[in-house]
């Protein structure tokens, strides 16, 4: 049905491998018969996750972003360990970032955020029944973790002053999914 829009791969060669992703570069056929190239960062993906309180209050944390030389404000979120289930590290981020553990995990499925090169999946999940137990950051991890109401925290992402994109499609579909009526 949609074949005419597939590519042919003809070759790839890795040309980095890092501790965080790799870079593919490969040749492809396009369907009108011309060859180009393709450059993909290969990501083994990562997983976010939303704090809920039984107050409708949201735990974000805020921390410097090199890429951007900005400090954001983000859901907490993290990469996936090799053989790491999504919800194992959305749990762990959740704990280590926050110090909450969580009576409920909802999946909000994943989002891809930069198809035409990343092959990164970030996996989207929302927690309520918060406990603090005590964060446990990584070694040279630094933020702040800052409670908010969530009618807040949607008309700051609204307005734009929330970016990233991985905490915009989570604090959506969260609302969507739990059905939240602010």
């Amino acid at each position: 049905m949609d074949e005419h829009l597939i590519e042919k791969t003809i070759s790839s060669e890795s040309i980095f491998r890092g501790r965080v992703f790799e870079v593919d570069v490969k040749k492809v056929q396009l369907p009108s018969g011309r060859i180009s190239t393709r450059e993909i960062v290969r990501h083994r993906g990562g997983a976010c996750i939303l704090p809920i309180d039984d107050d409708m209050n949201v735990y974000l944390v805020k921390q410097f972003r090199s890429p951007f030389e900005e400090i954001l404000l983000e859901v907490p979120a993290g990469k996936l360990e090799i053989g790491e289930e999504p919800i194992s590290c959305a749990v762990r981020e959740l704990k280590e970032e926050t110090g909450f553990c969580a009576d409920n995990v909802v999946d909000l499925g994943y989002e891809i955020a930069s198809p035409g090169y990343d092959s990164e999946r970030i996996y989207l999940f929302a927690a309520t029944g918060l406990k603090y137990d005590g964060q446990k950051l990584d070694d040279g991890e630094f933020l702040d973790v800052v409670k908010l109401p969530l009618s807040e925290v949607l008309d700051m992402a609204d307005k734009g002053k929330i970016n990233d994109g991985k905490s915009l499609v989570c604090l959506y579909k969260a609302v969507r999914k739990l059905n939240i009526k602010l």
